[in-house]
């Protein structure tokens, strides 16, 4: 059996829990404490490695399917469960980011505070919700961003594992074709050998009635000379 899918499959699936175990810490572990602008660098963080997440989630749906049927169905459960923690944390990254910018529009409000009567004063509620309004647009636009790098990765990626593919393909034509020569090769010195063989048994029995000859002779020259 290949064990090129599958120890693909394992050392992609250890790079994705190595990933995820890093957002896991960010989103509910020892980055929960954080706050303010290290709080909104973590998230930003964790939707970069969310996507290089997902873009290794592409990589084992391609893995698997060149696994052999025989041994498929654990890995096929691997890979359930991996999508089902991106889409997890995916959504808890999601939940997070619009908790942090109701925090940032609600700090927005308290910070703007005024006891003025001037409904159009500078920290008036009118100025507190262009304020807010601004601050939602940015997250907004952010988003867009990052959904738009996010998009522009994943074809990049895309275009990297098909030629992964069509290499490994190439990789795999190459080795049948060195098999399929070693065969010829057994082969034609199966056919040498036994050709030597041959040479050495003609040798042997040409040797053997050269002597027989000159025994004969040495008989003959005998009973003509002697007697």
């Amino acid at each position: 059996m290949d064990d090129t899918s599958t120890t693909l499959f394992d050392s992609y699936e250890q790079d994705f829990r190595h990933i995820i175990s890093g957002i896991s810490d960010k989103l509910e572990g020892n980055g929960k404490s954080q706050q303010g602008e290290q709080r909104k660098a973590a998230l930003r963080k964790v939707e970069l490695e969310l996507d290089e997440a997902d873009d290794i989630v592409s990589q084992l749906e391609i893995e698997v399917q060149g696994i052999p049927q025989s041994v498929k169905a654990p890995y096929a459960a691997r890979l359930k469960q991996a999508k089902s923690d991106l889409t997890r944390y995916k959504k808890l990254s999601k939940e997070l980011h619009s908790q942090a910018a109701r925090s940032d529009l609600l700090g927005s409000f308290k910070n703007g505070t005024s006891s003025s009567d001037d409904p159009y004063g500078e920290r008036s509620d009118r100025s507190r919700l262009l304020g807010g309004t601004e601050i939602l647009e940015d997250g907004s636009r952010r988003i867009a961003e990052s959904t738009s790098l996010a998009l522009e990765t994943e074809n990049h990626g895309a275009d990297i594992l098909r030629s992964l593919r069509g290499q490994r393909e190439q990789i795999e034509n190459s080795r049948n074709t060195l098999q399929t020569a070693d065969t010829h090769i057994d082969r034609a010195t199966g056919t040498l050998k036994g050709m030597v063989r041959q040479m050495y048994r003609q040798k042997v029995l040409l040797s053997a009635i050269g002597v027989f000859f000159v025994v004969l002779v040495c008989v003959i020259l005998y009973f003509k000379l002697v007697r």
